[in-house]
């Protein structure tokens, strides 16, 4: 088991170190056909606000050489029809559930953490925060939280301002940082020849990333998680040694959904060593222990 959260009455550890990051498995109703949830840590749900939010107008994905800028807008039908609709099946899945709580104003914050406290099927809050947020302002919010719900709240930092507000979350309450929310950026989109300003995802966020995780381990005390530019498990393993617990993994599951569980088995010790004078078709690499013993001994009897 490993812990994401500082110690506390309602800690949470996960059975792997590995999760998608918001955005990436919707409410837990996406890529479940595709992906084996059982290998990942925690679900981590799309970005929920507090009242509803319409999608984004006009082009929202432009491709880069490396890369991509998404603008969606966070679309969501707000936290109360998120419950009722997800709950159930939140309740029935094999691991722990974490709801992405966009950080509007300290007064939805609070109503959305008193709601959350008593929803059984959610065992932690992850706090976004706006870029290019202030140190107070992020204090107000992480602490609006802390005080309405005993769950943990984890609270993911913009990259670009994560040291000007890491102290500030801490002390306000955190239990774990996520480092972090994908960088803003501007691409032109080439059909179009529009200037596009959204998210930026893609390899090289994770050197800039990594550093950060770095940096900050070296001066916080409370559990710190790698998110941005993993698309391989080398990626997440490089940011456990630079002193994260647990990594959460982004675009790369769009293009290649199951490296996504590759990178899981890896983490967790469930990848299979190829075995002496076996035949090209009875391994690849990233292969699990399911998988193995199902192309040796056939599929269960229906």
């Amino acid at each position: 088991m490993i812990d994401i959260t500082r110690p506390g009455k309602n800690m949470l550890s996960l059975n792997s170190p590995v999760m998608a990051a918001s955005g990436v498995l919707g409410f837990g109703d996406a890529y479940r056909d595709i992906i084996n949830f059982e290998v990942l840590g925690a679900l981590v749900t799309n970005p929920v606000t507090y009242e509803p939010y319409s999608p984004a107008g006009g082009m929202r994905v432009v491709h880069l050489d490396a890369g991509c800028v998404v603008h969606t807008g966070m679309p969501n039908p707000g936290l109360s029809k998120v419950l009722a609709k997800y709950r159930d099946l939140w309740t029935m899945l094999p691991l722990p559930v974490i709801l992405h709580l966009v950080g509007t104003t300290p007064e939805h914050v609070r109503k959305s953490a008193s709601r959350v406290e008593v929803e059984d099927a959610v065992n932690a809050l992850e706090l976004g925060l706006n870029d290019d947020i202030t140190p107070e302002e992020a204090h107000q919010l992480v602490r609006a939280a802390v005080e309405r719900t005993e769950k943990p709240v984890m609270v993911r930092l913009p990259l670009q301002d994560a040291y000007a507000i890491a102290d500030a979350v801490v002390e306000a309450g955190a239990a774990t940082l996520v480092v972090a929310a994908p960088p803003r950026g501007t691409g032109r989109d080439k059909f179009s020849g529009q200037l596009v300003t959204g998210r930026v995802y893609g390899p090289l966020v994770l050197p800039i990333a990594l550093r950060v995780v770095e940096r900050l381990a070296q001066r916080i005390n409370i559990p710190l998680i790698g998110a941005g530019g993993i698309h391989a498990p080398q990626d997440a393993r490089d940011y456990i040694e630079a002193g994260a617990v647990a990594v959460q993994v982004d675009a790369v599951t769009w293009i290649h959904p199951k490296m996504l569980e590759i990178i899981a088995r890896d983490l967790s010790g469930l990848v299979v060593t190829r075995e002496v004078g076996a035949l090209p078709d009875e391994w690849y690499p990233g292969i699990g222990e399911t998988t193995s013993k199902m192309k040796r001994e056939g599929p269960p009897p229906e």
